[in-house]
């Protein structure tokens, strides 16, 4: 696998000692298991036609990210839905 030099850094500090991985507050591993247990409650299916390039660069996005592209878009959507996500528009 290739490293950028950014990621070569970070694994450099990480080996190095100087940096460690955090550990998660109690709160933060709920918030976690809450968002995995939900993502296996969706009940309703729902097709939508998206422009070619629009599709291609969510693909782009959830690779980038090691998700499947269904699910960034429907995360994306939750997140419009819960105010998280806001349109320019205000």
């Amino acid at each position: 696998m290739k490293f950028d030099q950014e990621e070569k850094e970070i694994l450099e500090a990480y080996d190095s000692g100087q940096m460690k991985l955090s550990k998660f507050s109690n709160e933060e591993l709920e918030a976690i298991k809450s968002a995995a247990s939900n993502t296996f409650k969706k009940d309703k299916r729902v097709t939508i036609r998206l422009y070619e390039h629009d599709l291609a660069g969510i693909q782009k996005k959830a690779l980038q990210m090691g998700i499947p592209y269904q699910t960034l878009i429907s995360g994306i959507i939750h997140r419009y839905i819960e105010g998280d996500l806001t349109s320019k528009n205000g």
